[in-house]
């Protein structure tokens, strides 16, 4: 694919009305979940069109499902019945970590799958061990040969799981392998993230036995069979949470359409408060205004209701902008500060100490060319670019195209200069 390049100038605040998409991180499970079903078409409505759902749809069909994606629609239909191979192709799931997802549907229908290795955004120290070891734990066999895993389903029983972490892919991944296990299993430490309990949800509407969704501790009584289902896909909280932010950084009034998100916010939206950004929920509209200065914020990453790690980059941004010193701790990703030294090109004052960032600001921010080195980073990129004086230039565009959808048409609705160009493809010959 051809590298994307994106613009962006200041053009004062932005105002108008924006609709959220759905959520990516709900969306994934979803397609490989939907694998589970041997015999009618899965509609899942309100899927974001990103780079990673088109990955996803690509993952599906390399096995043998038969997808139709309207991406205008936002729809996709899913008949897995013709699903036939275990292989999970290198080619394709080192393009998004989200590849990760259709282990526990393609184990159940094919009785082995082989796994060539995820991708996606380089954030640290990111293992899926805990994948496996539920897997393992559940009766499957694990051997590893030259960076391929090869699962094989052995004598399938319920179990008592633990994760070390309350990770959101590990707790869906786990709830789906469980929902086709004969008898009890209980997840204990499980994340909860509204992803995950919006993938429960999907999941029960295709038969499954779910309880303590949204809890720490998921208990899934398995079932013989899942049946396809009409599902619609909940709003993208971290999306919507960039649009606030977009409204923040600008000083402008924007109007999210697609559903209530706040409470889906957790404690980003009391820090965006207290930043000076007004929230005020009118059933599936939310209006985000700044009117007055930006104050400075302490913030500490963590796992659900905590301060999400996907919109710290963004709220990065946002406080090179406040008339003070912030502070942020990232405890997720031990690699989320690649924002940090863009945002210093463009005159920000910013010092990176370990897992701590203090952000000095207000500082007049300058356009100038950037990298967008992960989705997160590229995204915040484009909030400093609708601020800086000239012209801020974002190379490796197609990062940001991973986790927003139509981005650039929404925020020119809102006003914003900002443009998306295609350059030449100079690995071709």
């Amino acid at each position: 694919m051809p590298p994307i390049r994106y613009r962006v100038q200041a053009n004062g605040p932005l105002r108008g009305t924006a609709v959220i998409q759905g959520a990516k991180n709900a969306a994934l499970p979803m397609i490989g979940a939907a694998l589970l079903a041997s015999s009618g078409q899965t509609v899942l409505r309100n899927v974001p069109t990103i780079t990673d759902v088109a990955n996803a749809v690509e993952l599906a069909r390399a096995v043998g499902a038969h997808v139709e994606h309207h991406p205008a629609d936002r729809l996709l239909i899913i008949d897995a019945s013709t699903v036939t191979s275990p292989l999970l192709p290198g080619d394709l799931t080192r393009r998004f970590r989200g590849s990760v997802l259709f282990l526990s549907s393609l184990l159940y229908r094919c009785g082995e799958v082989i796994y060539e290795g995820a991708g996606g955004c380089n954030l640290g120290t990111r293992g899926l061990d805990w994948h496996y070891r539920g897997l393992v734990r559940l009766g499957a066999r694990i051997e590893e040969k030259a960076g391929t895993i090869h699962i094989t389903l052995g004598a399938t029983a319920a179990a008592d799981l633990y994760l070390d972490t309350p990770s959101h892919t590990g707790t869906e991944n786990l709830m789906i392998a469980a929902a086709t296990t004969p008898g009890r299993t209980v997840i204990e430490n499980a994340a909860l993230e509204p992803e995950v309990v919006d993938v429960a949800r999907f999941l029960t509407a295709m038969g499954a036995h779910i309880d303590g969704a949204g809890t720490g501790r998921i208990t899934v009584e398995g079932v013989d069979q899942l049946h396809a289902t009409d599902y619609t896909v909940m709003p993208d909280r971290i999306d919507a949470g960039v649009l606030c932010m977009a409204a923040g950084i600008t000083g402008g009034t924007v109007q999210l359409v697609g559903g209530d998100v706040l409470d889906a916010f957790g404690v980003a939206r009391h820090k965006l408060e207290q930043m000076g950004v007004t929230l005020r929920p009118e059933g599936a509209v939310t209006t985000a205004s700044r009117l007055g200065d930006l104050h400075p914020i302490n913030i500490i990453t963590d796992t659900h209701p905590g301060f999400a790690t996907d919109l710290q980059p963004p709220l990065m941004a946002l406080a090179t902008q406040a008339s003070g010193t912030s502070y942020i701790r990232e405890r997720i990703h031990d690699a989320r500060y690649a924002l940090a030294s863009e945002l210093t090109k463009l005159g920000a004052s910013i010092v990176i100490e370990g897992e701590r960032a203090t952000v000095i600001g207000a500082t007049e921010l300058r356009g100038d060319t950037v990298t967008a080195h992960d989705l997160r980073t590229g995204v915040s990129l484009i909030l400093a670019g609708l601020v800086a004086h000239g012209e801020t230039v974002i190379e490796n565009g197609r990062m940001i195209e991973r986790g927003h959808a139509d981005l650039v048409a929404r925020l020119r609705a809102l006003g914003a200069h900002i443009s998306r160009e295609e350059l030449p493809d100079t690995t071709r010959p």
